[in-house]
């Protein structure tokens, strides 16, 4: 696959929704950065919770709660608020929802930003995988 195939291929893996697709590959063309894009992409298309390194718990299960394949799956995220710290509760939520065939995915983008997708758990090493060949990092449960 070649550059552009493996940037669909990941947008595809993190969320079905086309207009993600579409938003890294206008990046692509116009020589812009398509992981931001990508994240962009994400965010409009609401499968992605942006968080900061310095949030709670309680916000993560709230933004959580708000992703579409978790409001399906309506889990029980209190587990997720007892703690203030996030690797903690993104840990805590990774099992919950890993239960359901479902994981977190942290696309690593600045020091404090915590941006986080909810993807299926089959696709996560592949995921891994093709974000680093494009030189960037995603983290499996957070």
């Amino acid at each position: 696959m070649g550059e552009a195939g493996d940037w669909q291929r990941l947008c595809a893996l993190l969320d079905d929704d086309e207009s993600v697709w579409e938003a890294v590959e206008a990046a692509l063309q116009d020589g812009e950065d398509p992981w931001d894009a990508l994240i962009g992409g994400l965010d409009d298309a609401g499968a992605l919770a942006y968080l900061q390194a310095d949030d709670t718990g309680m916000e993560l299960s709230d933004a959580l709660a708000q992703l579409p394949r978790v409001f399906a799956l309506q889990p029980d995220l209190d587990e997720v608020t007892d703690t203030d710290d996030l690797v903690a509760a993104t840990a805590a939520a990774d099992r919950i929802l890993s239960a359901a065939g479902l994981r977190i995915v942290r696309l690593v983008e600045e020091e404090d930003a915590w941006p986080v997708a909810v993807v299926a758990a089959s696709g996560v090493a592949e995921i891994v995988r093709l974000a680093h060949g494009t030189g960037h990092q995603v983290i499996e449960g957070g």
